[in-house]
């Protein structure tokens, strides 16, 4: 017995003293594993980004971070009194464009001091802003707030998405995270703006830190290269913005939509979900690119005696890819037509977004070098823009294409709402001149870059949010974004659809407006910012339906005598050689003006010059031109 007992303390005291070992070379060997803390120089390179790492290296950091911190900033439990109290840290969104139209896109989020700006957007001119080049967000609000502003966010490289920040940065300097692609895109522009700007190159997984905001980047499908949504994570909770996106399995790239991490962030807990709501309308899923190749294919094996024009959106770099491989595979030379569309062909060759084999590429002035058969054209004008590439060919006003029976034209594009007439009387006037046309309702020659209401469905269900707001739309496409996520279970008090200027207050236990800030459009006319408003708009619109009617007349400033006129000259409302009874009926009008006032106060006379006659002439023609009563006193 004693020595069974003796065996099993030795047994014992070998068994401790391999534990002991054991756990002191797992020490040594973790020490050992512990990172530097000197900066590399790819760090350093990168500035205030956090260095590109691997989702995986990224995702089991985040998985090995300690429990009590990522607890207490994102737990939605609320354990404890700390937990509460971080978690009740309200945050606003305040959409400042992008809500109820197509363009502007721009939101800020705010949380304790501290905001940070996603996308900056513009938008092109109805046909109620005559002579307006852009329409851009006011950013009267976020001038205001300029000193809390930690940085400019963009999702990716399109005009309605990127085309204000040259006017942003005018008024204050701030760095601009996005992928390469797009802030290649954002420098072209403002070089032309003579902004040099503070880019900072990011890549799908990197997070950065801005203020109290951690920002990563995710990496999502739409109809341009390196577009992104954001994981934004404050004190007060987990923000997924989408940005604009459609879920392609079948990339041009190869670069699917990281489905896996948004799975992965509902699972950490999504406080509120922001997505694009343009398709939310159309049912099903969005078609993959491919098919538009599939279409080219067949249209180019089909129009071998023709010479082909493509007309499609100059940022839809995938879409160029495929018809420059089509022209490759026919042995024809490529010429790009269009300001934007060489802009953008450029800086994706350079960047290598586009792959384009030497030779095949040339310019639009050596097209008459070669046999029509052997060219394809790309250009801008798919949505029948009056300045456009193909707007100009149509109306024959291209200096150097001149289409024809012999030529085959592909509108490889949807006309956006509105667009619908430009489109069509592109299309009237270019079969006019004997040409075949190809658009979109005839073959597969487009697909959309945003996501339908299956896909919307997919993204919702993965991250799993407890807060959700359509973002990108018109008023229809948020109301049924916001039916798609009530028909997924969430509490219809849980939906907010904000308008411009609304201040989207999120807390732990509620999300309301709970207040507007100032917002709406700014008109960009030439250089002019902003200085052209409603009363001019309002006298333009005046112009263009009735004209001008100029009443020049020289009165002495003493007697108050007619010394020469009245003389009247019209623009726009009538030729005068052909009424030049109407003209010396108005003439008499205004010479009785002058005979029954007596007093010398030109502004009164001036007022009822501009009454009476106005009153004659909508008698005679019932037409309202505008009427400008000039006085020359000597």
């Amino acid at each position: 017995m004693t020595q069974k007992n003796d065996e099993t303390k030795r047994s014992r005291k070998q068994s401790n003293e391999k534990t002991k070992n054991q756990s002191s070379r797992n020490s040594g060997k973790a020490k050992s594993n512990q990172p530097k803390k000197k900066e590399t120089k790819k760090e350093a390179a990168y500035g205030r980004i956090n260095p590109p790492e691997t989702k995986k290296s990224q995702r089991k950091s985040e998985k090995t971070a300690k429990p009590e911190t990522k607890k207490r900033q994102y737990s939605k439990s609320g354990k404890n009194s700390k937990d509460k109290k971080k978690a009740s840290v309200p945050v606003r969104i305040i959409p400042l464009g992008g809500l109820e139209e197509i363009g502007k896109n721009i939101t800020l989020y705010e949380c304790g001091d501290d905001m940070i700006l996603v996308d900056c957007g513009m938008a092109f001119p109805d046909d109620d802003l005559p002579g307006i080049d852009l329409v851009i967000p006011d950013f009267t609000y976020v001038i205001k707030n300029k000193d809390k502003i930690r940085g400019l966010f963009i999702t990716h490289g399109h005009e309605d998405h990127i085309g204000s920040i040259p006017y942003l940065l005018k008024e204050f300097d701030l760095p601009v995270y996005g992928t390469r692609l797009t802030l290649g895109l954002v420098e072209g522009k403002l070089k032309e703006h003579g902004i040099k700007g503070d880019l900072r190159v990011c890549s799908p997984t990197d997070r950065v830190k801005a203020g109290c905001f951690d920002v990563e980047f995710i990496h999502v499908n739409h109809s341009i290269p390196d577009s992104v949504g954001f994981a934004i994570r404050c004190p007060g909770g987990l923000f997924v913005h989408t940005g604009d996106f459609k879920i392609d399995t079948t990339p041009i790239d190869g670069d699917v939509i990281d489905l896996a991490r948004f799975g992965e962030l509902g699972a950490e807990g999504v406080t509120m979900l922001l997505t694009d709501s343009t398709n939310a309308e159309r049912e099903g899923f969005t078609p993959s690119e491919r098919t538009v190749g599939n279409s080219f294919e067949n249209l180019f094996s089909q129009a071998q005696n023709k010479r082909i024009i493509v007309a499609t959106f100059s940022s839809n770099i995938h879409r160029i890819q495929q018809i420059i491989d089509e022209a490759v595979r026919c042995s024809r030379k490529v010429a790009v037509s269009g300001r934007s569309m060489i802009n953008v062909v450029s800086v994706a060759s350079e960047l290598g977004y586009l792959n384009v084999p030497e030779g095949v590429l040339i310019d639009i002035d050596s097209i008459r070098k070669y046999p029509p058969e052997n060219i394809v054209i790309i250009t801008t004008g798919s949505q029948g823009e009056p300045m456009s590439a193909l707007h100009r060919m149509a109306f024959s006003d291209h200096r150097k294409v001149d289409v024809g029976p012999g030529d085959l034209i592909i509108i490889s594009a949807t006309p956006i709402p509105g667009n619908e007439k430009t489109v069509s009387r592109v299309v009237n006037e270019l079969m006019k001149l004997g040409a075949e046309v190809i658009y979109e309702r005839m073959y597969y020659v487009h697909v959309s870059g945003h996501a339908c209401a299956e896909e919307i469905k997919l993204i919702h269900t993965l991250t799993k949010p407890k807060y959700y707001m359509p973002l990108h739309g018109e008023y229809k496409h948020l109301v049924k974004n916001a039916k798609i996520a009530e028909s997924l279970g969430t509490d219809k008090k849980n939906i907010v659809i904000a308008q411009i200027g609304n201040v989207v207050e999120v807390t732990e236990n509620n999300v309301k407006i709970v207040n507007t800030v100032p917002a709406g459009r700014m008109l960009v006319d030439g250089y002019g910012v902003g200085d052209v408003g409603n009363i001019v708009l309002k006298d333009r619109k005046h112009l263009a339906e009735d004209g001008l009617i100029a009443v020049v007349m020289t009165i002495d400033g003493v007697l108050g005598d007619i010394l020469a006129g009245p003389d009247i000259v019209t623009r726009g409302f009538v030729y005068v050689r052909e009424a030049e009874e109407l003209i010396i009926d108005a003439k008499r009008v205004v010479c009785n003006v002058l005979d029954s006032y007596q007093g010398r106060d030109w502004s009164t006379i001036k007022q009822k010059v501009r009454d009476d006659l106005s009153r004659y002439l909508y008698e005679r023609t019932k037409r309202s031109p505008m009427i400008l009563p000039i006085i020359m006193e000597i």
